[in-house]
């Protein structure tokens, strides 16, 4: 294996590889270091709210791949990382946050001789991450909604509160962990390809994830064969997309 590249070289040399090399076995335990670093990506509020799946049996890789309609990154993928969203752990995660305060500041000190900052803290995961994640049937939801309407009348507020919206915060976050992910992975001198290409609710029940779980992507991890990158790399120009204001 090549000498670990840098952060930029990473990033170009990174493409989604669409096939292995069958022949070249990668480390597992290579791989299970870049999901350490997966771990480290920035996420909202820091409440973690994902699970990473590794994959290394061949029998469990053989039975996702039609499950991913038999694309050829997946047929021909040594390993497998299954990223996962966990939204249904919010209050176990914001528990863990209050207990990491706990570990920071003392635990069970006096309101006033909290700093600003425990105070700030200590609101914020007992009593405002609660606001945004607590649901009932999508109602709850709804009524906050309304109230955030209003109240976004006469100033600046956070607004994405329902269901849906905190369901897309879990899997904006989750997708951040995914790209570390593969950028260490790139910077390894292995290769990936992210798949959104699958079923599903058949791949959640072949591995038994929990009900309040969702994929959130299956990237295949190998090292490419040449054909596995299909054609030079296209982005539109820069100065389409780019901005400055």
């Amino acid at each position: 294996m090549s000498k670990e590249k840098t952060v930029s070289e990473a990033i170009n040399y990174r493409r989604s590889v669409r096939i292995f090399d069958t022949e070249k076995p990668i480390d597992k335990k290579v791989v299970k270091k870049c999901i350490e670093q997966a771990v480290l990506a920035p996420n909202s509020s820091n409440m973690q709210l994902w699970e990473f799946y590794h994959i290394t049996s061949k029998d469990i890789i053989e039975k996702i791949a039609p499950l991913c309609f038999n694309q050829n990154a997946a047929k021909t993928a040594q390993q497998l990382v299954i990223f996962v969203t966990r939204k249904d752990l919010w209050k176990k995660r914001a528990n863990a946050n209050l207990a990491y305060l706990d570990s920071v500041f003392g635990k069970n000190n006096p309101k006033k001789e909290q700093s600003s900052r425990e105070k700030v803290a200590r609101n914020y995961y007992g009593k405002i991450i609660p606001f945004a994640y607590s649901e009932f049937l999508g109602i709850l939801g709804f009524f906050k909604y309304l109230m955030i309407l209003g109240i976004g009348v006469f100033k600046p507020i956070y607004r994405e509160v329902r269901k849906s919206d905190m369901r897309i915060v879990a899997h904006k976050t989750c997708g951040l962990a995914a790209q570390n992910f593969m950028i260490s992975m790139a910077a390894e001198g292995y290769d990936t390809c992210p798949m959104e290409g699958s079923d599903t609710w058949r791949i959640k029940k072949l591995l038994d994830l929990p009900f309040g779980s969702e994929i959130n992507m299956i990237v295949s991890c190998g090292v490419r064969k040449p054909e596995g990158v299909y054609g030079e790399r296209f982005r539109i120009p820069f100065n389409e997309v780019y901005k400055e204001v």
